[in-house]
């Protein structure tokens, strides 16, 4: 059962999560010893996979990079839930496979430590040490998609690939050109085929 890390302030910067000192390669797991490193120190030490950050509102804010979701990743994090996220971390979440989950109350429901069940097809997050259970905005069938893809760019690839089979599944052409071999004719249309071109 994943633990819950409660960062309980407003406004958590893209800096905080990966200060800029550190942005010297893309790596998610080198990214990860300095996760929250300006916020809590000790956070990389205490946090393990697939434990969840409860965080105040407009998670996220400052800089568009999106090294801030590979550190978390990287480190372990499952999901970040929030009352709201600033908008260009929302979006960098959807793209990397990224759980970034919109619940009010979220911040009052969790003490610093406590277990948590986690329901993505029921919506809720359950405290398991109190039992208080709350409803998150739904994710979007699309970022679920994303997200079991592994990102964006995975999906995009399977969705490429699974576009090109259907392709190829597809009915054959009646009509030879424009790359398609055409459905070979039977003996009466082969005949009317060739008096109609003589005409």
């Amino acid at each position: 059962m994943p633990t819950v890390h409660v960062f309980a302030r407003d406004h958590i910067n893209t800096d905080e999560i990966i200060p800029a000192r550190h942005l010297t390669t893309d790596v998610e797991a080198e990214l990860a010893p300095y996760a929250m490193e300006d916020y809590d120190k000790g956070f990389v030490k205490r946090v393990q996979k697939g434990d969840i950050i409860v965080a105040g509102a407009d998670f996220g804010c400052g800089s568009s990079r999106e090294h801030a979701v590979w550190a978390l990743r990287g480190a372990g994090v499952a999901a970040v839930i929030a009352p709201n996220f600033a908008r260009i971390y929302y979006r960098n979440s959807i793209n990397n496979g990224f759980l970034a989950l919109e619940c009010e109350g979220i911040v009052e429901a969790f003490q610093d430590g406590d277990p948590a069940d986690l329901d993505l097809a029921g919506g809720t997050i359950t405290n398991t040490r109190t039992g208080q259970s709350l409803t998150f905005v739904p994710v979007p069938q699309f970022a679920l998609d994303v997200q079991r893809a592994g990102g964006w760019l995975e999906y995009m690839k399977a969705n490429d690939e699974a576009a090109l089979e259907a392709e190829r599944l597809d009915t054959a052409s009646t009509q030879a050109g424009h790359g398609h071999a055409g459905t070979p004719l039977g003996d009466e249309q082969a005949q009317e085929h060739g008096e109609a071109a003589r005409a």
